[in-house]
């Protein structure tokens, strides 16, 4: 059945440990995220996984945004979003954009950003 890797637990579980390896300070795309977790998952079950978090949890969902560089979550969501990236050295543009070339992560184990100390 083709809506079966939506509701694939293992899946969503690499997905958030790919999530969690992202720096504060650091940004990957959906589609990122969906190509490194790789075995035919796309960026939508990469945002259904994020979207089934509960509160408080250690998955830091808020630094994954679209491949334009911005926040698709409509709303307060959004705003929340947006407001934890800039607690963590996050810059937006004038069109409310994050620059990956600046705030994208690599995938690696690298060190967090300069502006975190």
């Amino acid at each position: 059945m083709k809506d079966d890797i939506f509701n694939d637990l293992s899946i969503n579980q690499r997905i958030y440990e790919i999530v969690r390896r992202i720096p504060p300070g650091r940004v990957a795309s959906y589609g990122q995220i969906a190509r490194m977790v790789g075995g035919g998952v796309g960026p939508r079950q990469v945002g259904y996984a994020l979207a089934a978090l509960k509160a408080g949890t250690d998955v830091p969902w808020q630094r994954v945004i679209n491949a334009k560089g911005r926040i698709s979550l409509p709303g307060i969501g959004g705003a929340i979003q947006r407001q934890l990236l800039l607690e963590e050295g996050v810059q937006f543009d004038e069109n409310d954009s994050v620059n990956f070339e600046r705030f994208g992560w690599n995938g690696n184990g690298e060190l967090p950003h300069p502006a975190q100390g």
